[in-house]
């Protein structure tokens, strides 16, 4: 049996965490799993042969290649990189302290670009690899309320879609995962907060980490260049890109719909809720 080797970034909780116990459960893979968080990481999964644990920040250069260096060492050679790490520090921007500039873009669009750096260089010669990147739909078009993440998030989707043109005649495919809003424990600090800049990131859908899950699979069969999802909300956002002054007469209508619905869903998961709200 030909066993295939990823290394999945964010491994220690949601998306990551679950596509590395779907990966694990599959059978056939070699997993190299990191993350910043070393105890949460080490609590989800147990290192085997077959399985590796690393502690990574993503921003660091020098982690990502002792990643790498130890992933040929043991594996000899990377067939994924699965970029799910990230985070978001929501806030309008004059209220965004001067270090999360840094912080989110650092972490959403520096870290990810530097490990398909270097990830890229084992890969051109292996004539081989594929790099899938999460990015957000709100990389797709301005949303106020949440311009950093946005603003990082835009430059990945960008920078993934270059290099999977520049790298196409090398054997290198690079696919980038645009989702609406995830159920995560990112999702919890917005109910529990409850602030009028998250609004509009309740506009639309709330997905699972089993919709990424379906996502993954396919962008490994079909190695298409993008996927949003859902499909509509992306056209939806990129309508919006091209006509970004849409927003200065939807913006208000549209926040209050967004925190009308987080209203209801903290409502629901505190168990003081009536009916349904969609989440999928």
């Amino acid at each position: 049996m030909t066993f295939k080797t990823a290394i999945i970034t964010g491994a220690a909780s949601g998306i990551g965490k679950h596509w590395a116990a779907t990966l694990l459960k599959q059978g056939g893979y070699q997993l190299v799993l990191a993350d910043v968080n070393e105890q949460g990481l080490r609590e989800a999964f147990t290192p085997s042969e077959s399985l590796r644990l690393h502690t990574l920040d993503i921003r660091s250069a020098e982690q990502w290649q002792r990643v790498v260096d130890d992933t040929l060492q043991h594996f000899g050679r990377i067939d994924y990189l699965f970029n799910i790490a990230g985070g978001g520090r929501q806030a309008f921007f004059l209220q965004q302290p001067i270090e999360n500039i840094d912080w989110v873009i650092d972490i959403n669009l520096k870290g990810p670009l530097v490990g398909m750096r270097v990830v890229g260089d084992v890969m051109t010669k292996q004539r081989s690899g594929h790099i899938i990147n999460v990015a957000s739909l709100a990389g797709l078009s301005p949303t106020p309320g949440n311009s950093l993440y946005s603003a990082a998030k835009s430059g990945l989707r960008n920078a993934s879609i270059a290099a999977a043109i520049e790298w196409r005649t090398m054997g290198i495919s690079v696919t980038v995962i645009s989702p609406d809003l995830v159920d995560t424990p990112l999702m919890q600090k917005h109910l529990e907060s409850g602030k009028e800049e998250v609004a509009l990131t309740y506009t639309g859908v709330t997905l699972t980490v089993h919709d990424l899950e379906k996502a993954f699979w396919k962008a490994m069969r079909d190695k298409p260049l993008e996927i949003n999802l859902p499909r509509w909300r992306g056209w939806l956002t990129k309508l919006n890109h091209l006509n970004p002054s849409i927003m200065l007469w939807l913006y208000e209508p549209m926040k209050r719909r967004g925190m009308k619905r987080l209203e209801r869903i903290r409502r629901q998961r505190s168990g003081q809720g009536h009916g349904s709200d969609s989440l999928s």
